[in-house]
Protein backbone atom coordinates (compact mmCIF):
# COMPACT_ATOMS: atom_id res chain seq x y z
CA UNK A 1 0.00 0.00 0.00
CA UNK A 2 1.60 3.44 -0.81
CA UNK A 3 2.68 5.47 1.77
CA UNK A 4 0.42 9.20 2.44
CA UNK A 5 2.86 11.25 1.35
CA UNK A 6 2.84 15.10 1.81
CA UNK A 7 5.42 17.67 0.74
CA UNK A 8 5.61 21.16 2.23
CA UNK A 9 6.96 24.56 1.24
CA UNK A 10 6.64 27.23 2.92
CA UNK A 11 7.04 30.75 0.91
CA UNK A 12 8.03 34.33 1.69
CA UNK A 13 7.99 36.69 -1.51
CA UNK A 14 8.96 33.47 -3.88
CA UNK A 15 6.30 34.75 -7.18
CA UNK A 16 9.83 34.59 -9.19
CA UNK A 17 9.79 30.70 -8.94
CA UNK A 18 6.74 29.32 -6.96
CA UNK A 19 4.56 28.07 -9.88
CA UNK A 20 7.75 26.88 -12.04
CA UNK A 21 8.55 24.83 -8.37
CA UNK A 22 4.45 23.50 -8.16
CA UNK A 23 4.49 22.34 -12.16
CA UNK A 24 7.92 20.54 -11.52
CA UNK A 25 6.67 18.78 -8.51
CA UNK A 26 3.08 17.46 -10.03
CA UNK A 27 5.16 16.84 -13.12
CA UNK A 28 6.64 14.14 -10.99
CA UNK A 29 4.02 11.83 -11.18
CA UNK A 30 3.99 11.18 -7.70
CA UNK A 31 1.21 9.97 -5.44
CA UNK A 32 1.83 13.04 -2.98
CA UNK A 33 0.00 15.74 -1.94
CA UNK A 34 2.02 19.46 -2.26
CA UNK A 35 1.02 22.08 0.98
CA UNK A 36 2.38 25.67 0.47
CA UNK A 37 2.39 28.17 3.17
CA UNK A 38 3.02 31.88 2.56
CA UNK A 39 3.51 34.10 5.25
CA UNK A 40 0.94 37.23 3.41
CA UNK A 41 4.14 38.20 1.25
CA UNK A 42 3.39 41.19 -0.22
CA UNK A 43 4.83 40.29 -3.73
CA UNK A 44 1.74 38.64 -4.92
CA UNK A 45 2.77 34.91 -4.06
CA UNK A 46 -0.46 34.24 -2.05
CA UNK A 47 -2.76 35.30 -5.35
CA UNK A 48 -0.38 32.81 -7.70
CA UNK A 49 -1.26 29.76 -4.68
CA UNK A 50 -4.60 30.65 -4.71
CA UNK A 51 -5.03 30.25 -8.59
CA UNK A 52 -2.80 27.07 -8.33
CA UNK A 53 -4.88 25.15 -5.87
CA UNK A 54 -8.00 25.84 -7.87
CA UNK A 55 -6.46 24.58 -10.99
CA UNK A 56 -4.72 21.42 -9.36
CA UNK A 57 -6.93 19.43 -7.00
CA UNK A 58 -3.39 18.04 -4.93
CA UNK A 59 -2.74 21.11 -4.06
CA UNK A 60 -3.11 23.14 -1.15
CA UNK A 61 -2.57 27.18 0.15
CA UNK A 62 -2.33 28.06 3.66
CA UNK A 63 -2.17 31.89 4.14
CA UNK A 64 -0.60 32.66 7.65
CA UNK A 65 -1.27 36.57 9.20
CA UNK A 66 2.65 37.44 8.44
CA UNK A 67 6.17 36.45 8.50
CA UNK A 68 6.17 34.31 11.84
CA UNK A 69 9.21 32.78 11.26
CA UNK A 70 10.91 30.01 8.71
CA UNK A 71 10.87 27.53 11.88
CA UNK A 72 7.27 28.52 12.88
CA UNK A 73 6.03 27.46 9.06
CA UNK A 74 7.55 24.17 9.61
CA UNK A 75 5.92 23.54 12.82
CA UNK A 76 2.30 24.22 11.46
CA UNK A 77 3.02 22.36 8.42
CA UNK A 78 4.12 18.96 10.66
CA UNK A 79 1.16 19.67 12.65
CA UNK A 80 -1.30 20.01 9.90
CA UNK A 81 0.61 16.86 8.14
CA UNK A 82 -0.59 14.89 11.52
CA UNK A 83 -4.04 16.53 11.68
CA UNK A 84 -4.58 15.65 7.66
CA UNK A 85 -3.46 11.78 8.34
CA UNK A 86 -0.16 12.14 6.57
CA UNK A 87 2.19 8.54 6.98
CA UNK A 88 5.51 10.09 5.23
CA UNK A 89 6.45 14.61 5.01
CA UNK A 90 8.75 15.85 2.55
CA UNK A 91 9.95 19.43 3.65
CA UNK A 92 12.13 21.44 0.79
CA UNK A 93 12.71 25.06 -0.10
CA UNK A 94 11.15 26.88 -2.57
CA UNK A 95 14.10 28.76 -4.32
CA UNK A 96 15.44 25.52 -6.17
CA UNK A 97 18.29 25.10 -4.21
CA UNK A 98 16.95 21.88 -3.90
CA UNK A 99 15.20 20.57 -7.00
CA UNK A 100 12.12 18.17 -7.46
CA UNK A 101 14.33 15.77 -8.57
CA UNK A 102 15.60 15.50 -5.31
CA UNK A 103 12.02 14.55 -3.86
CA UNK A 104 12.50 11.16 -5.62
CA UNK A 105 16.53 10.22 -4.30
CA UNK A 106 14.77 11.24 -0.57
CA UNK A 107 12.50 8.57 -1.19
CA UNK A 108 14.61 5.88 -2.47
CA UNK A 109 16.78 6.20 0.67
CA UNK A 110 13.91 6.85 3.24
CA UNK A 111 13.02 3.06 3.46
CA UNK A 112 13.26 1.78 7.35
CA UNK A 113 14.64 5.86 8.40
CA UNK A 114 12.49 7.82 10.95
CA UNK A 115 14.65 10.42 9.13
CA UNK A 116 15.89 11.29 5.63
CA UNK A 117 18.09 14.81 4.90
CA UNK A 118 19.83 15.97 1.91
CA UNK A 119 23.46 16.31 3.12
CA UNK A 120 25.41 19.21 1.38
CA UNK A 121 28.39 17.60 3.55
CA UNK A 122 29.04 14.17 2.15
CA UNK A 123 30.52 14.94 -1.24
CA UNK A 124 33.38 16.95 -2.55
CA UNK A 125 32.25 20.56 -3.92
CA UNK A 126 28.63 20.25 -3.11
CA UNK A 127 28.27 23.94 -3.27
CA UNK A 128 29.39 25.15 -6.53
CA UNK A 129 29.84 28.36 -7.38
CA UNK A 130 28.64 29.49 -4.22
CA UNK A 131 30.08 33.18 -2.86
CA UNK A 132 33.05 32.88 -0.36
CA UNK A 133 30.59 34.63 2.21
CA UNK A 134 27.87 32.18 1.86
CA UNK A 135 30.22 29.22 2.10
CA UNK A 136 31.95 30.09 4.66
CA UNK A 137 28.38 31.07 7.12
CA UNK A 138 27.02 27.65 6.07
CA UNK A 139 30.46 25.62 7.15
CA UNK A 140 30.91 27.53 10.40
CA UNK A 141 26.67 26.74 10.95
CA UNK A 142 27.80 23.08 10.43
CA UNK A 143 30.90 23.42 12.36
CA UNK A 144 28.91 24.97 15.32
CA UNK A 145 25.91 21.61 14.91
CA UNK A 146 28.54 19.29 15.22
CA UNK A 147 31.10 19.94 17.85
CA UNK A 148 29.07 21.92 19.98
CA UNK A 149 25.15 20.08 19.83
CA UNK A 150 27.20 16.91 19.00
CA UNK A 151 25.00 16.81 15.93
CA UNK A 152 27.37 14.91 13.66
CA UNK A 153 24.05 14.77 10.52
CA UNK A 154 23.72 18.34 8.19
CA UNK A 155 21.60 19.90 10.53
CA UNK A 156 20.53 22.97 8.88
CA UNK A 157 19.24 21.95 5.69
CA UNK A 158 15.39 22.01 4.73
CA UNK A 159 15.40 18.93 2.54
CA UNK A 160 14.22 16.50 4.79
CA UNK A 161 11.74 13.68 5.09
CA UNK A 162 10.04 12.54 8.30
CA UNK A 163 8.30 9.20 8.88
CA UNK A 164 4.95 10.03 10.97
CA UNK A 165 4.52 7.08 11.58
CA UNK A 166 7.45 6.55 13.72
CA UNK A 167 7.81 9.56 14.84
CA UNK A 168 5.53 10.98 17.78
CA UNK A 169 3.97 14.61 17.24
CA UNK A 170 4.56 15.20 20.73
CA UNK A 171 8.32 15.13 20.03
CA UNK A 172 7.75 18.53 17.99
CA UNK A 173 6.05 20.32 20.94
CA UNK A 174 9.51 19.96 22.53
CA UNK A 175 11.35 22.39 19.66
CA UNK A 176 11.05 26.00 20.73
CA UNK A 177 12.53 27.54 17.63
CA UNK A 178 10.59 29.55 15.16
CA UNK A 179 13.46 30.74 12.90
CA UNK A 180 16.17 29.20 11.17
CA UNK A 181 17.21 27.74 14.55
CA UNK A 182 14.19 25.14 13.82
CA UNK A 183 16.43 23.38 12.40
CA UNK A 184 19.07 22.25 14.52
CA UNK A 185 16.82 22.13 17.35
CA UNK A 186 14.37 19.76 15.87
CA UNK A 187 17.69 17.28 14.56
CA UNK A 188 18.96 17.64 18.11
CA UNK A 189 15.85 16.41 20.06
CA UNK A 190 15.16 14.30 17.09
CA UNK A 191 18.81 12.41 17.72
CA UNK A 192 18.92 13.05 21.27
CA UNK A 193 15.50 10.93 21.32
CA UNK A 194 16.79 8.14 19.54
CA UNK A 195 15.54 8.05 16.17
CA UNK A 196 17.34 6.90 13.05
CA UNK A 197 18.57 9.61 10.44
CA UNK A 198 19.72 8.87 7.06
CA UNK A 199 21.92 11.44 4.94
CA UNK A 200 22.15 11.17 1.29
CA UNK A 201 24.40 13.52 -0.44
CA UNK A 202 23.09 16.59 -2.53
CA UNK A 203 24.66 19.26 -4.95
CA UNK A 204 23.19 22.78 -4.13
CA UNK A 205 23.73 25.56 -7.07
CA UNK A 206 24.03 29.05 -6.07
CA UNK A 207 20.03 30.40 -6.04
CA UNK A 208 18.43 30.16 -8.54
CA UNK A 209 15.72 32.47 -8.11
CA UNK A 210 14.88 35.27 -5.44
CA UNK A 211 17.78 36.00 -2.74
CA UNK A 212 18.67 34.14 0.66
CA UNK A 213 16.33 35.34 3.93
CA UNK A 214 18.98 34.46 6.15
CA UNK A 215 19.93 38.04 7.00
CA UNK A 216 22.55 38.77 9.67
CA UNK A 217 19.90 39.21 12.56
CA UNK A 218 18.73 36.18 12.10
CA UNK A 219 22.25 34.69 11.74
CA UNK A 220 23.04 36.37 15.36
CA UNK A 221 19.88 34.99 16.81
CA UNK A 222 20.64 31.46 15.34
CA UNK A 223 23.85 31.13 17.10
CA UNK A 224 22.52 32.52 20.55
CA UNK A 225 19.93 29.94 20.42
CA UNK A 226 22.17 27.37 19.38
CA UNK A 227 24.77 28.42 22.85
CA UNK A 228 21.43 27.94 24.61
CA UNK A 229 20.15 24.84 23.79
CA UNK A 230 23.78 23.93 24.24
CA UNK A 231 23.65 25.09 28.02
CA UNK A 232 19.92 23.98 28.95
CA UNK A 233 20.56 20.67 27.58
CA UNK A 234 23.68 20.59 29.94
CA UNK A 235 21.44 21.55 32.66
CA UNK A 236 17.92 19.86 32.18
CA UNK A 237 19.03 17.12 29.27
CA UNK A 238 15.47 15.29 29.56
CA UNK A 239 13.83 18.59 28.44
CA UNK A 240 15.28 18.11 24.98
CA UNK A 241 14.06 14.01 24.18
CA UNK A 242 10.62 12.10 24.60
CA UNK A 243 10.34 9.61 27.23
CA UNK A 244 11.91 6.09 26.13
CA UNK A 245 8.60 4.79 25.73
CA UNK A 246 7.58 7.59 23.81
CA UNK A 247 10.41 6.92 20.82
CA UNK A 248 9.84 3.04 20.59
CA UNK A 249 13.40 2.64 19.80
CA UNK A 250 15.45 -0.58 20.51
CA UNK A 251 18.09 -0.25 23.77
CA UNK A 252 20.90 -2.74 24.65
CA UNK A 253 19.55 -5.39 26.97
CA UNK A 254 20.98 -5.18 30.29
CA UNK A 255 22.76 -8.25 31.98
CA UNK A 256 21.90 -8.06 35.63
CA UNK A 257 25.12 -10.30 36.37
CA UNK A 258 27.55 -8.00 35.33
CA UNK A 259 28.74 -5.68 38.37
CA UNK A 260 29.82 -2.18 37.46
CA UNK A 261 32.45 -1.83 40.56
CA UNK A 262 33.90 0.97 39.78
CA UNK A 263 30.77 3.16 39.87
CA UNK A 264 30.90 4.52 36.36
CA UNK A 265 26.81 4.55 36.52
CA UNK A 266 26.67 6.82 38.96
CA UNK A 267 29.39 9.20 37.21
CA UNK A 268 27.35 8.71 33.69
CA UNK A 269 23.88 9.56 35.59
CA UNK A 270 22.37 12.79 35.08
CA UNK A 271 23.55 15.27 38.06
CA UNK A 272 22.26 18.11 38.97
CA UNK A 273 25.23 19.65 41.32
CA UNK A 274 26.76 22.44 40.00
CA UNK A 275 30.29 20.93 40.09
CA UNK A 276 29.45 17.74 38.34
CA UNK A 277 27.68 19.98 35.32
CA UNK A 278 30.70 22.05 35.23
CA UNK A 279 33.25 19.43 35.24
CA UNK A 280 30.86 17.20 32.55
CA UNK A 281 30.59 20.12 30.06
CA UNK A 282 34.63 20.79 30.36
CA UNK A 283 35.06 17.32 29.82
CA UNK A 284 32.48 17.11 26.86
CA UNK A 285 34.31 19.93 25.31
CA UNK A 286 37.38 18.11 25.54
CA UNK A 287 36.24 14.92 24.22
CA UNK A 288 34.36 16.69 21.14
CA UNK A 289 37.14 19.20 20.38
CA UNK A 290 40.52 17.34 21.06
CA UNK A 291 39.84 13.40 21.30
CA UNK A 292 37.21 13.57 18.85
CA UNK A 293 39.55 15.00 15.88
CA UNK A 294 42.38 12.87 17.59
CA UNK A 295 40.18 9.17 16.66
CA UNK A 296 39.17 10.39 13.79
CA UNK A 297 42.67 10.84 12.20
CA UNK A 298 44.03 7.48 14.15
CA UNK A 299 41.00 5.39 12.61
CA UNK A 300 40.97 6.72 9.13
CA UNK A 301 44.49 5.85 9.17
CA UNK A 302 44.43 2.55 10.27
CA UNK A 303 41.13 0.73 9.44
CA UNK A 304 39.44 0.55 6.04
CA UNK A 305 36.15 1.82 5.21
CA UNK A 306 33.47 -0.78 6.56
CA UNK A 307 35.84 -2.11 8.79
CA UNK A 308 34.01 -3.88 11.81
CA UNK A 309 35.82 -1.82 15.28
CA UNK A 310 35.09 -3.06 19.02
CA UNK A 311 34.88 0.47 21.02
CA UNK A 312 36.12 -1.37 24.17
CA UNK A 313 34.47 1.36 26.84
CA UNK A 314 32.35 3.31 24.70
CA UNK A 315 30.98 5.80 27.48
CA UNK A 316 29.12 8.54 25.47
CA UNK A 317 30.12 8.29 22.77
CA UNK A 318 30.00 11.47 21.40
CA UNK A 319 33.54 10.60 19.55
CA UNK A 320 32.12 8.48 17.45
CA UNK A 321 29.26 10.36 15.96
CA UNK A 322 31.29 10.59 12.68
CA UNK A 323 32.14 7.07 12.20
CA UNK A 324 29.06 5.76 12.21
CA UNK A 325 27.95 4.68 8.66
CA UNK A 326 32.09 4.90 7.44
CA UNK A 327 33.33 1.93 9.67
CA UNK A 328 30.53 -0.83 11.90
CA UNK A 329 30.78 0.23 15.41
CA UNK A 330 30.40 -2.84 18.33
CA UNK A 331 30.36 -0.49 21.33
CA UNK A 332 30.08 -2.18 24.83
CA UNK A 333 30.53 -0.76 28.65
CA UNK A 334 30.11 -2.06 31.77
CA UNK A 335 27.87 0.88 32.68
CA UNK A 336 24.31 0.49 31.91
CA UNK A 337 23.60 4.36 32.08
CA UNK A 338 26.68 5.26 29.73
CA UNK A 339 24.88 2.67 26.86
CA UNK A 340 21.88 5.15 27.42
CA UNK A 341 23.88 7.69 26.72
CA UNK A 342 26.09 6.31 23.89
CA UNK A 343 22.81 5.37 21.98
CA UNK A 344 21.45 8.81 22.40
CA UNK A 345 24.05 10.34 20.66
CA UNK A 346 24.75 7.06 18.02
CA UNK A 347 21.31 6.22 17.24
CA UNK A 348 22.04 4.41 13.97
CA UNK A 349 24.91 2.35 15.85
CA UNK A 350 25.71 -0.96 14.12
CA UNK A 351 25.68 -2.75 18.11
CA UNK A 352 25.55 -1.72 21.41
CA UNK A 353 26.18 -4.32 24.00
CA UNK A 354 25.96 -4.60 27.89
CA UNK A 355 29.55 -5.97 28.61
CA UNK A 356 32.61 -6.38 31.05
CA UNK A 357 35.25 -5.94 28.89
CA UNK A 358 37.13 -8.06 31.47
CA UNK A 359 35.43 -11.34 29.47
CA UNK A 360 34.34 -10.26 25.98
CA UNK A 361 31.61 -12.49 24.86
CA UNK A 362 32.72 -12.87 21.33
CA UNK A 363 34.18 -15.50 19.00
CA UNK A 364 37.46 -15.49 18.40
CA UNK A 365 39.00 -13.45 15.30
CA UNK A 366 35.86 -11.36 15.42
CA UNK A 367 37.50 -7.58 14.45
CA UNK A 368 38.85 -5.85 12.45
CA UNK A 369 40.32 -3.57 14.75
CA UNK A 370 39.49 -2.22 18.92
CA UNK A 371 40.10 0.89 19.96
CA UNK A 372 39.42 2.01 24.11
CA UNK A 373 40.07 5.57 24.74
CA UNK A 374 40.60 6.97 28.58
CA UNK A 375 39.54 3.38 30.03
CA UNK A 376 43.09 1.17 30.69
CA UNK A 377 44.10 3.84 33.38
CA UNK A 378 41.29 2.39 36.02
CA UNK A 379 42.36 -0.74 36.19
CA UNK A 380 45.22 -2.72 38.28
CA UNK A 381 48.26 -3.72 36.11
CA UNK A 382 46.53 -7.68 36.40
CA UNK A 383 43.22 -6.28 34.77
CA UNK A 384 44.95 -4.47 32.39
CA UNK A 385 46.69 -7.46 31.12
CA UNK A 386 43.55 -9.90 31.17
CA UNK A 387 42.17 -6.64 29.21
CA UNK A 388 44.41 -6.91 26.41
CA UNK A 389 44.55 -10.68 26.08
CA UNK A 390 40.80 -10.36 25.61
CA UNK A 391 41.62 -7.90 22.70
CA UNK A 392 44.02 -10.32 21.07
CA UNK A 393 41.97 -13.13 21.17
CA UNK A 394 38.99 -11.36 19.05
CA UNK A 395 40.76 -9.45 16.97
CA UNK A 396 41.36 -10.77 13.63
CA UNK A 397 44.80 -11.91 12.80
CA UNK A 398 46.91 -8.69 11.99
CA UNK A 399 44.18 -6.32 13.87
CA UNK A 400 45.14 -3.44 15.07
CA UNK A 401 44.41 -1.90 18.74
CA UNK A 402 44.20 1.89 19.22
CA UNK A 403 44.19 2.90 22.77
CA UNK A 404 44.28 6.19 23.85
CA UNK A 405 45.71 6.15 27.44
CA UNK A 406 46.35 9.36 30.19
CA UNK A 407 50.36 9.50 30.58
CA UNK A 408 51.47 9.45 34.42
CA UNK A 409 53.06 13.43 33.59
CA UNK A 410 49.64 14.83 31.91
CA UNK A 411 48.59 18.19 32.99
CA UNK A 412 45.30 17.09 33.22
CA UNK A 413 46.44 14.97 36.42
CA UNK A 414 47.98 18.62 37.68
CA UNK A 415 44.60 19.92 36.62
CA UNK A 416 42.70 17.51 38.26
CA UNK A 417 44.04 17.72 41.83
CA UNK A 418 43.93 21.05 41.68
CA UNK A 419 40.31 21.21 41.46
CA UNK A 420 40.24 18.45 43.65
CA UNK A 421 41.82 20.52 46.22
CA UNK A 422 39.80 23.37 45.87
CA UNK A 423 36.28 21.24 45.89
CA UNK A 424 37.30 18.94 48.95
CA UNK A 425 39.75 21.05 51.03
CA UNK A 426 39.05 24.55 50.28
CA UNK A 427 35.26 24.73 50.23
CA UNK A 428 34.39 21.66 52.26
CA UNK A 429 32.28 20.15 49.37
CA UNK A 430 32.76 16.48 49.03
CA UNK A 431 33.64 15.36 45.69
CA UNK A 432 34.75 12.49 43.49
CA UNK A 433 35.05 13.89 39.45
CA UNK A 434 35.11 10.22 38.48
CA UNK A 435 36.45 7.21 39.40
CA UNK A 436 40.29 6.79 40.10
CA UNK A 437 43.22 6.85 37.22
CA UNK A 438 45.63 3.99 39.45
CA UNK A 439 47.85 3.04 35.90
CA UNK A 440 48.24 5.74 33.64
CA UNK A 441 50.96 4.99 31.25
CA UNK A 442 54.86 6.05 31.54
CA UNK A 443 56.49 6.06 29.00
CA UNK A 444 56.81 4.61 25.53
CA UNK A 445 58.82 1.10 26.40
CA UNK A 446 56.16 1.12 29.02
CA UNK A 447 53.62 0.76 26.17
CA UNK A 448 55.94 -1.61 24.56
CA UNK A 449 56.37 -4.02 27.53
CA UNK A 450 52.76 -4.11 27.74
CA UNK A 451 51.30 -4.72 24.02
CA UNK A 452 54.51 -7.43 23.17
CA UNK A 453 53.32 -9.62 26.76
CA UNK A 454 49.75 -9.53 24.95
CA UNK A 455 51.01 -10.76 21.49
CA UNK A 456 51.20 -7.32 20.11
CA UNK A 457 53.16 -5.57 18.07
CA UNK A 458 53.68 -1.98 18.72
CA UNK A 459 53.19 0.22 15.80
CA UNK A 460 53.17 3.99 16.94
CA UNK A 461 53.02 5.65 20.10
CA UNK A 462 52.58 8.75 20.50
CA UNK A 463 52.35 11.54 23.65
CA UNK A 464 52.23 15.94 22.84
CA UNK A 465 50.77 18.30 22.23
CA UNK A 466 47.76 17.33 20.03
CA UNK A 467 45.71 16.83 23.03
CA UNK A 468 47.95 19.35 25.56
CA UNK A 469 50.09 16.60 26.87
CA UNK A 470 47.18 14.53 28.51
CA UNK A 471 47.00 11.03 26.68
CA UNK A 472 49.27 8.90 24.82
CA UNK A 473 47.94 7.28 21.49
CA UNK A 474 49.21 3.44 21.18
CA UNK A 475 48.67 1.77 18.13
CA UNK A 476 49.71 -2.10 18.04
CA UNK A 477 49.30 -4.63 15.59
CA UNK A 478 47.88 -8.61 16.74
CA UNK A 479 51.51 -10.49 16.01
Amino acid sequence: MPVKTLIFIPTYNERENVENMARQLLALGLDTDLLFMDDCSPDGTGEILDRLASEHPRLSAIHRAGKLGIGSAHLDGIRWAYDHGYERLITMDCDFTHTPAEVLRLIDHAEGYDVTIGSRYLAPNSLPWWNPLRKSLTGLGHFLTKNVLGVAVDATGALRGYDLRRIPRELFDLVTARGYAFFFESMFILLRSGFSVKEFPIELPARTYGHSKMNARETVRSGSHLMWLRGASLAKPARFRLSGEATRRPRAGIDPALVDSQGWDSYWDEQERPSSMAYAAIAELYRVSVIKPQLEKAVFRNFAVGAHLLHAGCGSGQVDMALQGRVKITAVDISPSALRVYQRNNPAAFGVRHVDILNLPFAPDTFDGIYNLGVLEHFTSEQIHQILAQFHRVLKPDGRLVIFWPHAHATSVAVLKGVHWLLNDVLKKPTKLHPPEISPIRSKEHAEGLVQEAGFRLIDYYFGPRDVFVQAIIVAEKA
